[in-house]
């Protein structure tokens, strides 16, 4: 027996679509940490300086096309060339956040599609009150 291969037609080639260059723009807002004292944005800017890998190397911003901007409460990240997640942003925060033992009383909550923004854990006085008498 022998096995004959059918001809198939083959599909047009699709022509490939360039893609175009997204530019991504993060905020992180700090408000009120930075309002009450507890955190300095100069030194989490220092910190996400130093920290942010692309390509898996240390200290390639300026390079790879990704700027931080710090006013007076507020982070920008903008990347031109690279693409960057937003969740290796929130991750970067939270582990500053963690040496600095500011974890236990702030939380990163994505307040818009491109913000983040730090806020304090809400303790409910009604559940203390309630220890207490028991």
């Amino acid at each position: 027996m022998a096995i004959y291969k059918r001809k198939v037609a083959k599909p047009e080639l699709k022509l490939k679509k360039k893609k175009s260059k997204q530019s991504f723009k993060f905020n992180i807002e700090c408000k009120n940490p930075v309002e009450d004292g507890i955190m300095k944005l100069a030194s989490f800017e220092t910190f996400l300086q130093e920290r942010i890998k692309v390509g898996g190397k240390v200290g390639q911003l300026a390079t790879s096309g990704i700027t931080l901007e710090a006013d007076k409460t507020k982070i920008t990240i903008s990347a031109e060339k690279t693409a960057f997640s937003k969740r290796y942003l929130k991750y970067l925060t939270k582990k500053y956040l963690k040496r600095n033992n500011l974890r236990d009383w702030l939380r990163v909550v994505a307040s818009s599609k491109n913000t983040y923004e730090l806020r304090y854990f809400q303790i409910s006085q009604d559940d203390d009150e309630e220890g207490d008498e028991e």
